[in-house]
């Protein structure tokens, strides 16, 4: 499970460090390729109500094997010279295959681990924010690595964002032997009724509202420090800081949701955010300090997301539905982040804009957070 979880952010955190580079080679600016990142959340959106279906025909287990393949055909595509669809479609099928897994790990978790989902939840997302952040941090550096010549390049770096996963694929695999044969298959109509539930558009809001706020700050973060004087390679692992402390802030949800504080862990998470957010507007020279302080609230609205996938339902049928139904929902409403995020840095001609926007997005996200953390389950049907 944490092998997976180390594949499922590489290959979209390290996109951002190499705008500028992806830029000059394409011929297109860097706002245009905000969209870029905005493919998988796109793909997210549309892929993730399938992963239920798929899941209830051919198992949770089997599912989660051939997602895992088909990430490994995208990120091979996506680095293949030539066309530049072949960034765009390859992005695309990383975000589809990642997206059934982002949708079933969590129902995986409250099959195997039913008294524990807050600490696995938190390991697993402590495993997305790390090793994202590496790929952050070192996909600059190797794009500069002299081969016969030349450096390796943009693609070369991308294609090394899927190193782990033949590790991921061969360990799964070997997992299916030791798994009951006959599983209790995830039920379709549970996916049904979740969307007449308040409680399931809540988390929904909730999620779409940190995964904007995410996918915003890991695409621009980097641009922004270029922007304030800081190297290209700084900049990278500015971002790989960033998300090291998402690492940090994925550990402490348990520790959050413990005792009567856990009712108003929802939203006091994002606001440990949005100070960050108005630190880096006010005095944008401590940027590296409001990044740390970005990245440990990024990192725990992310363990609370997923967390809130298996504590507001009962069982890991409802749990698989609820997280196709937020993630779905969630992550549509989180493309608009990066587009919009580049668009007012376009028409702006700097960061305010965009900063202010991050603002308000928290800001909901905040208000949301103090409705789903009322104790109570998502119907069964």
């Amino acid at each position: 499970m944490l092998l997976i979880a180390l594949n499922l952010r590489p290959t979209i955190t390290g996109i951002g460090p190499l705008l500028a580079q992806i830029s000059d080679d394409l011929g297109t600016t860097e706002a245009a390729l905000g969209a870029l990142a905005a493919v998988p959340l796109i793909a997210f959106a549309v892929v993730s109500p399938l992963a239920h279906v798929l899941s209830a025909r051919f198992g949770m287990s089997r599912t989660v094997m051939f997602s895992l393949l088909l990430l490994g055909a995208g990120t091979v595509w996506r680095s293949l010279p030539g066309l530049a669809a072949n960034l765009w479609l390859g992005t695309a099928l990383i975000g589809a295959s990642i997206a059934v897994v982002n949708v079933l790990m969590p129902a995986v978790i409250k099959r195997d681990f039913a008294d524990r989902v807050p600490s696995m939840t938190a390991a697993f997302t402590a495993c997305l924010s790390g090793m994202g952040a590496v790929a952050s941090g070192v996909v600059v550096p190797i794009s500069h690595i002299e081969a016969g010549g030349s450096t390796l390049g943009w693609r070369a770096a991308l294609l090394w964002t899927g190193a782990l996963l033949p590790f991921a694929v061969v360990a799964w695999i070997a997992s299916l032997r030791s798994q009951p044969r006959h599983q209790k298959p995830l039920e379709r109509r549970a996916a049904s009724g979740i969307w007449r539930d308040p409680l399931a558009w809540q988390v929904l809001l909730y999620m779409g509202l940190q995964s904007m706020t995410f996918y915003m700050l890991v695409t621009w973060f980097a641009p922004i420090a270029q922007s304030l004087g800081r190297s290209e390679v700084v900049a990278g692992l500015d971002v790989m800081i960033y998300q090291l402390f998402c690492f940090g802030g994925s550990l402490i949800v348990p520790l959050l949701l413990r005792g009567s504080f856990g009712r108003f862990a929802a939203a006091a998470i994002p606001t440990l955010t949005l100070v960050g957010i108005l630190g880096l507007i006010a005095l944008p020279e401590l940027f590296l300090l409001w990044a740390v302080i970005c990245g440990v609230g990024c990192g725990a609205a992310l363990g609370m997301s997923l967390s809130l996938f298996s504590l507001r339902a009962r069982t890991h049928q409802s749990a698989s539905a609820l997280s196709g139904m937020a993630q779905s929902g969630g992550y549509l409403i989180a493309a608009v982040g990066p587009i919009a995020f580049g668009a007012l840095v376009t028409v702006s001609g700097g960061w305010l804009a965009s900063l202010v926007l991050v603002g308000l997005v928290l800001a909901g996200q905040v208000v949301t957070g103090l409705f789903v953390g009322r104790d109570r389950f998502v119907l069964e049907r």
